[in-house]
């Protein structure tokens, strides 16, 4: 993927973030720059998470697993981004949603990118 193509990638899932978190309770962003480096550090705790236990447990996942741990980096996220606010069950609902999000409006992600 072209780095144009990375840009427009966290763009969205910054306005996916934002979203989240005009929805989802207990799951607060301080705004649009916090929103891009969430989405940068959810990227790069996946990628670490990828690179640890393989691709069937990232949150491009699919599956309970991919959902959980979905979950889990979203939690973990909020003590590295300042602005962002989560709380497990936030963390979790924003995984729900996020997920019903990528259903209708579907980013690629970076197994997609290997094939």
């Amino acid at each position: 993927m072209k780095f144009l193509g990375h840009v427009v990638r966290f763009i969205v899932a910054a306005i996916v973030l934002v979203v989240v978190g005009w929805i989802v309770p207990q799951f607060t962003i301080g705004g649009f720059g916090s929103a891009l480096i969430l989405a940068l550090v959810i990227a790069l705790l996946g990628w670490v998470i990828e690179g640890i236990f393989g691709s069937k447990t990232t949150p491009f996942g699919r599956g309970i697993v991919g959902f959980l741990v979905s979950a889990l980096v979203i939690w973990l996220a909020q003590f590295v981004v300042t602005g962002v606010s989560v709380s497990i069950l936030g963390a979790i609902l924003a995984a729900l949603v996020i997920g019903i999000i990528d259903l209708f409006l579907p980013v690629a992600t970076p197994f997609d990118a290997r094939k």
